[in-house]
């Protein structure tokens, strides 16, 4: 599902922006925060498509939150879109964040809803894409094969090679580096683990610590397992909890 964060601590106007959104879809997530703190910990423990943020928050800078979202890799190219009663720092904004667009207080209807309907609509087809990209390996024997990115289970390179384990079994990709195939990958469910391992967060069924630096990974559909090295453990364990309840 789509997902929207509004940043301002003003109610009513997050109740305008709020009921533009659900106007365009009614299958739109949309997260609230009145400020930077409540804001943080939302983006942190969840997955966002768009930021609107309000610039001038009445406790911190919406520029300064917008930074911090920019510092997460994830949301390095994600659509922010300031929300401001005058320009004056519009273009700084532009420069230092790369925010998508801005809306200028009060709110004209119309205008609002054309440009959040085109970015949701674009952003949309967009993940629809990614859903049916495949990746093309060639086996030893010159034979082509595609295989869906969102049916990859984990990516292990032994050698000069990878091997591509997916819900439908093994294809060795010869001459590949993780970083080359993760590059021709380029689907945010699918991380690196370790220097030699890449999972699909969506398959992880377990995690468990080996030793001090290691972890186990175990999939869903899959016996076979992958290592997580300390290194990339706090993101792989992050991106594993979200959307779930912690019970402890």
């Amino acid at each position: 599902m789509y997902s929207v964060i509004l940043v301002e601590d003003n109610i009513e106007e997050r109740n305008i922006l709020k009921k533009m959104l659900l106007s365009i879809s009614e299958f739109i997530k949309i997260y609230e925060a009145d400020s930077e703190a409540t804001a943080l910990n939302i983006i942190q423990n969840n997955d966002i498509n768009m930021f609107l943020i309000d610039i001038n928050l009445k406790q911190s800078s919406g520029l300064d939150l917008a930074m911090k979202i920019r510092s997460i890799s994830k949301y390095e190219f994600r659509q922010i879109i300031f929300l401001t009663t005058h320009m004056a720092y519009i273009t700084q904004a532009f420069k230092k964040t790369h925010c998508y667009d801005y809306i200028l207080k009060p709110y004209d209807h119309k205008e609002v809803q054309v440009m959040l309907n085109k970015l949701i609509l674009n952003e949309s087809s967009y993940k629809d894409k990614v859903e049916e990209k495949e990746l093309v390996i060639t086996l030893k024997s010159g034979i082509y094969v595609g295989i869906k990115i969102r049916e990859i289970i984990f990516i292990e390179v032994i050698g000069k090679n990878c091997e591509v384990n997916t819900i439908n079994g093994l294809y060795i990709a010869n001459n590949m580096s993780l970083k080359k195939i993760m590059k021709l990958i380029d689907c945010d469910d699918i991380i690196q683990s370790h220097r030699s391992f890449a999972v699909n967060k969506d398959y992880i069924s377990k995690i468990e610590k080996i030793d001090i630096k290691l972890s186990a990974v175990y999939f869903n559909n899959s016996s076979k397992t992958a290592l997580l090295g300390y290194k990339f453990k706090n993101n792989v364990i992050d991106e594993f909890k979200k959307g779930k309840v912690i019970l402890c």
